[in-house]
């Protein structure tokens, strides 16, 4: 196979995997609280990250990484897994997964909302029509098609959907400074976030339940929602990189499709009924992060 067909093979082999997640969360969560859950799936990541390090022979090289890098990887494990995931989890808890799911997809708006401050970018009329259409989408999910009403089914549940957007574009920011390779970067991560989190789960919760039911799930969402997958992603843009394959912006639009075909399997494994409030609403947000890809600022750096 040449590079184009591997980058989208694995490009579609790492959007069938995400798109399964939210099922996943939803389902995992009737046997765990979402501490319980975070907790196993730390753990699970972590062993999967760490075989992968070993496969590339680079598992040796942790030794090689300086203290600066540590604390710099210690800070970022307070926010991604610590606490984006528990707040991630608190909002399935709380919403249908149809509404989370497309809700937690704003996190590419509210990247681009903090990089003006932080990173010193500039936004222009296009971002903020972006901006815009993406946050009516999330409107129309939240009051379920009577966005005039201004009702939202769990208000809670929604800020706190959105509330993990922001956590998680403030780690890919705060990442950007990092010079390890990304895999190294996100084994720390997880191995300093680990302590805190089971910190968390003593005092608020408690150890998990022995069931298998439960523990298979938090395994599941450890190893491919925060492990393998990630790998397979930045192997298709490596792919995808090469003159002959194909350019990275081709394999990265191919997550606009895991949205949708996320609600096929929350509708056939979770048992939800998708409602036309959430295809309309999922329609804007992605209209609108189609739209801030066209932005003058992503065409250059797509160049």
């Amino acid at each position: 196979m040449n590079a184009r067909t591997k980058a989208l093979l694995f490009g579609l082999a790492t959007v069938a995997v995400w798109s399964t997640v939210a099922s996943a969360f939803k389902l995992t969560l009737r046997h765990l609280d979402p501490l319980q859950l975070l907790l196993c799936a730390c753990m699970a990541s972590l062993l999967a990250l760490a075989a992968i390090l070993a496969i590339q022979g680079r598992l040796g090289g942790l030794r090689r990484v300086t203290a600066r890098d540590m604390a710099r990887c210690a800070l970022l494990g307070a926010l991604n897994p610590a606490l984006y995931y528990i707040i991630l989890f608190m909002a399935y808890d709380r919403l249908p997964a149809q509404e989370a799911q497309p809700l937690n997809y704003t996190w590419a708006i509210t990247l681009s909302l903090l990089s003006v401050p932080l990173l010193g970018q500039r936004m222009g009329l296009r971002d903020g029509a972006a901006i815009a259409v993406s946050y009516a989408g999330v409107v129309v999910i939240s009051t379920h098609g009577d966005p005039l009403s201004m009702t939202f089914s769990d208000p809670l549940g929604v800020a706190l959907a959105l509330g993990s957007t922001v956590i998680w574009a403030l780690y890919w920011i705060f990442n950007t400074r990092s010079t390890l390779d990304p895999v190294t970067g996100l084994f720390l991560n997880f191995a300093f976030g680990l302590p805190l989190i089971l910190l968390a789960t003593l005092v608020f919760s408690e150890l998990p339940p022995l069931a298998p039911a439960g523990l298979l799930g938090a395994a599941y969402v450890g190893i491919f929602e925060m492990g393998v997958t990630f790998a397979m992603w930045l192997t298709a843009m490596k792919y995808a990189a090469m003159p002959e394959g194909g350019g990275t912006v081709r394999v990265a639009n191919l997550i606009f499709l895991s949205p949708f075909l996320s609600l096929v399997f929350i509708h056939f494994l979770v048992g939800e009924d998708i409602l036309p409030s959430t295809l309309l609403g999922l329609g804007f947000i992605i209209a609108g992060n189609g739209l801030m890809q066209l932005g003058p600022r992503h065409r250059q750096e797509s160049k």
